[in-house]
């Protein structure tokens, strides 16, 4: 027997949970054939068969188990059953008498109206390759929403030789409240989710965190984009967005006031003599913050290269623990999602934090036209940060700085 245990996905984490398991127990699986992914509060890991042989489960799916803690074996000396899976050779009647069991919930009619079924990126990339409707299948996500594992599954299931004619059965779910209801519903928290409220909570704490608010005038970064961003996508491969004039604009401000992009170790305030910095994403597992490494030594193209691969990563669930680990500075864009106005909460140990926000055309004085007033697309940022590093007065000028490189991009190529 080949024992599969927890795999630790790094330093510190000691406990993770255990996903739905792909194969079930007796299952023929193949060597490094996906078996299960681990939650963590910080990444997600793949456990893959380390063997080829019988499946055999030792703790059931979506458990809360210790690093290191035997979840299943895999026997070598099992016979291989002919044919592609171990399904396929199960007798009829066996296979009548007990219908296999797959990892996700049958397909259930494609909700209408004003309930449409949530898809997850990943899922309609693997639904899109398989030829399957995944907006038709049930979800096993948080509210509904149908995750990678739920179209595998009805891939599987459509394989079986008793598919096509056997009826699905029903799905079993919660029946619709009625109006009027004052029904109640839990659903238990992710890992991450719950790191993710541990560290707010903590920030709020021991931080003695305030928030500092500007407004930019995004009309020249704009200008250039617009008339630059066919040939800067030809070239680069990547699409120019306003995320690079942030971090370029972030640089430069952390060399002038280096407090901003330091930590407070006891009663040390530790500096960095580099700039690394976590850019907050949304997933459908919650916000990770990916960090982008000696961002000081990026060109512009580069900074967008490496947040478009992170981006892609995260939505997929692919970031490592390493990946996320760290960081002198965080980024987080609201605007994205519409917020026009918001205070960021610090990334522990970290001691400060731009907000961006939505773009909005606001009439205001032209500066090159005194008393004369027009319409300019313009942003408020929000710097968050730790008064017990930072002054209000290093504060205020870290954002008149950002401020000034974005409405004079000049600054960013002369480095002034």
């Amino acid at each position: 027997m080949v024992e599969i245990v927890v795999p630790s996905p790094g330093e510190s984490i000691t406990e993770v949970t255990l996903g739905t398991w792909r194969k079930n127990e007796g299952d023929w699986v193949e060597k490094d054939e996906l078996l299960n992914e681990i939650d963590s509060d910080k990444a997600t890991l793949e456990l893959l068969a380390p063997a080829s042989g019988a499946l055999r489960l030792s703790v059931k799916s979506g458990t809360e188990q210790k690093v290191g803690t035997l979840v299943a074996k895999i026997d070598e000396t099992a016979t291989r059953p002919a044919g592609s899976a171990a399904a396929a050779v199960k007798p009829a009647a066996a296979t009548a008498a007990k219908p296999a069991v797959v990892t996700s919930k049958p397909a259930a009619a494609k909700p209408s109206g004003d309930s449409p079924t949530r898809v997850s990126g990943v899922a309609k990339k693997v639904a899109a390759e398989r030829g399957i409707d995944a907006g038709a299948l049930a979800g096993s996500g948080p509210s509904g929403r149908v995750m990678k594992v739920d179209v595998e599954g009805a891939a599987n299931t459509s394989a079986t030789p008793t598919s096509a004619t056997a009826p699905r059965a029903p799905q079993t779910a919660a029946p619709a409240p009625a109006p009027g209801s004052r029904a109640v519903r839990r659903e238990k928290m992710t890992r991450l989710r719950l790191r993710i409220a541990e560290r707010l909570v903590s920030a709020q704490h021991t931080a003695a965190m305030l928030t500092t608010f500007n407004e930019v005038d995004m009309s020249e970064v704009i200008r250039l984009r617009t008339e630059h961003k066919a040939d800067f996508e030809k070239q680069h491969g990547v699409s120019l967005g306003f995320m690079g004039f942030f971090i370029r604009a972030c640089v430069s401000a952390l060399e002038q006031y280096p407090r901003a992009n330091a930590y407070l170790a006891g009663d040390e305030v530790e500096y960095h003599e580099y700039v690394d910095i976590g850019v907050a994403v949304g997933t459908e597992r919650g916000l990770v913050v990916p960090v982008l490494r000696n961002c000081e030594g990026l060109s512009l193209p580069a900074v967008e290269k490496t947040l478009r691969a992170c981006a892609v990563r995260a939505r997929d669930g692919k970031l490592s623990v390493d990946e996320m680990t760290g960081g002198t500075f965080t980024i987080s864009n609201g605007g994205v999602y519409g917020s026009l106005m918001s205070t960021p909460i610090l990334n522990p140990p970290q001691s400060a934090i731009l907000g961006m926000h939505a773009i909005k055309k606001r009439a205001v004085e032209d500066p090159n036209n005194p008393g004369q007033i027009v319409l300019r697309p313009m942003m408020y940022l929000a710097l968050s940060y730790d008064h017990r590093i930072i002054d209000g007065a290093e504060a205020v000028g870290f954002l008149v700085h950002v401020k000034d490189c974005i409405e004079n991009p000049g600054r960013l190529l002369l480095g002034v």
